[in-house]
């Protein structure tokens, strides 16, 4: 959406590191830009530790390969599961580990029963914080868009991600400026 949770995400583990602490990056399989990098608008990046996939007990893993982590920093959190949702709650009481989720609150059609994983996150997380971005006609863009070959849509599959055939882009935008794309494309 180019609000900035990875770049945030990874100044989380830059300054866990800088005083020596070690973190455990990881993200969903589901998000297959990129492999199993993190990378950002403005040029940082950094190699996940692992890739997730939707039956993967995150619990176990972490418990099993990353006991001894300061913290546990998840990027594109709207693919977790509900129950990977409660794993994570469960690292933060059994493990006393913090875990740091960074992802999307709704989908492009602006519901959140679109995301589970986002959806279970909301209603069980400790602290919640908002990251803003700007819309292209510079007011709050609390909006993420699909574009296909440059134009919105509203209705497909949840997740869509660069197949090589068709532009994809997701922007983010104001409630204004997808009305004025809505009435655009009619």
């Amino acid at each position: 959406m180019g609000c900035g949770k990875t770049m945030q995400l990874l100044q989380v583990a830059f300054n866990y590191e800088e005083r020596g602490h070690q973190v455990c990056v990881i993200k969903p399989k589901t998000d297959t830009k990129n492999g199993t990098k993190l990378l950002t608008r403005i040029g940082p990046e950094r190699e996940t530790d692992f890739c997730f996939d939707k039956k993967t007990d995150l619990f176990e893993k972490i418990a099993q390969d990353f006991a001894g982590v300061a913290c546990v920093l998840i990027d594109e959190a709207q693919f977790l599961t509900p129950a990977q949702v409660d794993q994570l709650m469960q690292i933060t009481i059994q493990l006393d580990i913090p875990v740091m989720a960074y992802g999307l609150r709704l989908n492009f059609r602006l519901e959140d029963g679109g995301f589970e994983g986002a959806t279970r996150l909301l209603q069980i997380a400790h602290d919640i914080e908002e990251l803003k971005t700007i819309c292209e006609c510079g007011r709050k863009a609390t909006c993420n868009c699909r574009f296909l070959d440059g134009k919105l849509v509203l209705d497909g599959p949840d997740v869509l991600i660069d197949d090589g055939t068709t532009e994809i882009e997701y922007r983010a935008l104001c409630p204004a400026c997808v009305e004025k794309y809505k009435k655009k494309g009619a």
